[in-house]
């Protein structure tokens, strides 16, 4: 059985500001979420994509940090705990000028509408 610190690679940076997927599709986010093993940023599961847990699925990385500003927790799916972890390479969370949910060139005035049509 391995431990949650093989899943994490502290000196990764992340991949960008924003939800590397939602970028791909022009579509938008509510909250990101970093993968702590490859950097990988995704939306969150409150998103209307859920990038985050799909690359989690899809890759095998099974641990996250948060990537909003002030937030520092990560999540383990393999066993649905969250627990405090290492610093991880900066950036550690999205710019404090990019809004949420981003990025606001694209959210749509419905935005709360849609996140409830989808829960």
């Amino acid at each position: 059985m391995s431990d949650v610190s093989d899943f994490i690679r502290a000196d990764v940076p992340p991949s960008g500001p924003g939800c590397v997927d939602c970028e791909k599709i022009g579509s938008w986010w509510l909250h990101l979420r970093r993968c702590a093993f490859c950097g990988h940023i995704g939306c969150c599961d409150d998103s209307l994509n859920k990038h985050a847990t799909k690359h989690a699925h899809a890759s095998g990385h099974r641990v996250i940090q948060s990537f909003e500003p002030g937030e520092d927790w990560f999540w383990d799916f393999h066993t649905e705990t969250a627990f405090e972890g290492p610093l991880l390479a900066p950036p550690r969370s999205h710019p404090r000028s990019q809004t949420t949910p981003g990025p606001a060139d694209r959210v749509p005035r419905n935005w709360e509408d849609q996140l409830a049509e989808d829960a």
